[in-house]
């Protein structure tokens, strides 16, 4: 047997062996949807599988890109492929300026320690941010994986760098929290030789998929059992090269997380917006108009990079109010919102994101309301008032009315028609009704007046709560 050959048949044992053993993680998943149907490996069908409640209800995420490349933490998180294909100079004379000749990527994993990593005050932090769920970067496209992985030999967190297991430290301190566990997972690597190979042979061999990428996949959904798969690295071949629909019947079929996971659109270089869980269409994905089909804007709190950036100047962060109004923007609009953190080689979060994630607690702790379980309303924005956005409550007997700039003494709703006499209005962090009269006539809305800001527990932005159920007299 030649070499090429011999090794082609170790690789397929070790899958073959690995793909029965029984990998289990002691962490708690709590159903909230069963499916008894069978889903066939076909676009068709797989679309056809509802999405679990749980995500649509909870809307707010937290996103973390953690990986080797926080370590030159330059830039972005494609220092590698920037450095080694893309011929980035920046890049180029930042490794001379700072490494030894002939320094390769590979020798930043041991500087990758993690020794403030500390998964229990992150998992509280996530808490506190009123978030419902997190996903992390499990594997990012350089290959690095953040858990002992079969599949990855010593390009692993275990094997080289903090010499623990990321993934599965941070999955019990979360499961500690009402947040629920997700997993970023990307399909590429980009230097794999199988990779490679498939790819100079234009796709036309699957070595990588079934080898290295889905195998790895189901082992990390056999071992953590994530609520979330947050697919990527699809974009440079079809679905039917990665295996998708095969890997997603087996997950919505036979996985232990069948009944509660939910996925994304990234299987393939045809599949965004058009097949999978709910849709994230793009990076920092936000139309500002109603979109039918479930959807996620995924947005970084650092404007210009999903990683932590040495380089980085306040400027290039969110503001509260900034933060604020693409959640509220998002919500309205039906998407959910999955905002990014870039953690320190050494595990920390810096200290403004930190600041930023307790100030969009802070938000919630006030106007939840508005957001967790809403669903949009028959207009997403005000016709008159600019920065004004709505959502309802499930049965629609509630509106509220989400002003992302302070009104000051009034507030006119010109989207509000055919209220009752009687109809009640208040404010979220304020007590008592508000009073409010027609602007003019029915088809100019409604005017409110405002309470004044220290007599509102809110900040940053501010909710009006309609109550559409209110009994009185047509005006």
């Amino acid at each position: 047997m030649q070499t090429n050959q011999l090794k082609g048949f170790i690789l397929r044992t070790i899958v073959l062996l690995l793909s029965v053993a029984n990998f289990s993680y002691s962490g708690h998943i709590s159903a909230n949807h069963t499916t008894p149907k069978v889903y066939d490996p076909t676009w068709p069908s797989l679309d056809s599988r509802p999405l679990p409640t749980w995500y649509d209800q909870d809307k707010i995420g937290i996103f973390i890109h953690w990986g080797v490349f926080s370590v030159p933490s330059y830039i972005n998180e494609w220092f590698w492929w920037s450095w080694k294909s893309d011929g980035s100079q920046a890049h180029d004379d930042y490794v001379k300026q700072n490494f030894k000749p002939g320094f390769t990527y590979p020798e930043f994993a041991p500087m990758f320690t993690a020794e403030f990593f500390d998964p229990d005050h992150w998992a509280q932090l996530f808490s506190k941010s009123g978030a419902r769920y997190v996903v992390l970067t499990s594997k990012h496209h350089e290959g690095y994986a953040l858990w002992p992985s079969s599949f990855g030999f010593n390009w692993n967190s275990l094997a080289v760098g903090p010499h623990r297991d990321l993934v599965g430290d941070l999955a019990t301190a979360v499961r500690k929290t009402d947040v629920r566990f997700g997993l970023y997972y990307s399909l590429l690597e980009w230097f794999h030789p199988m990779y490679v190979n498939d790819m100079a042979n234009n796709w036309t061999t699957t070595e990588f998929p079934e080898l290295k990428s889905i195998p790895t996949l189901k082992e990390l959904v056999n071992k953590y059992r994530p609520d979330v798969i947050w697919s990527d690295g699809e974009w440079e071949a079809p679905d039917t090269y990665w295996g998708s629909e095969e890997f997603l019947a087996w997950l919505y079929n036979d996985s232990p997380v069948k009944d509660t996971v939910v996925t994304n659109d990234r299987w393939g270089s045809e599949t965004r917006g058009q097949h999978g869980g709910y849709y994230n269409f793009d990076d920092r994905y936000n139309p500002g108009v109603l979109i039918p089909h479930k959807w996620e804007n995924a947005f970084t709190i650092d404007k210009r990079a999903w990683t932590y950036r040495r380089e980085a100047r306040l400027e290039d962060f969110m503001t509260p109010e900034e933060l604020i109004a693409n959640i509220v923007v998002t919500v309205s609009c039906g998407g959910n919102a999955l905002i990014n953190v870039g953690p320190t080689k050494e595990g920390t979060i810096p200290i403004i994101l930190e600041e930023r994630l307790t100030q969009m607690g802070d938000w919630l702790e006030v106007n939840g309301e508005a957001i967790y379980n809403s669903v949009p309303w028959n207009y997403q924005n005000d016709s008159i008032t600019e920065g004004v956005w709505y959502t309802a409550n499930q049965a629609t007997t509630k509106l509220y009315a989400i002003s992302t700039k302070w009104p000051g003494k009034e507030l006119i709703l010109g989207s509000v028609e055919g209220l009752t006499a009687g109809t009640s209005i208040t404010m979220l962090g304020s007590s008592g009704e508000l009073e409010w009269e027609l602007n003019g006539s029915p088809a100019r809305g409604i005017k409110i007046s405002v309470p004044r800001p220290d007599e509102n527990a809110s900040k940053w932005a501010w909710t009006f709560v309609i109550n559409l159920d209110s009994k009185g007299t047509q005006v």
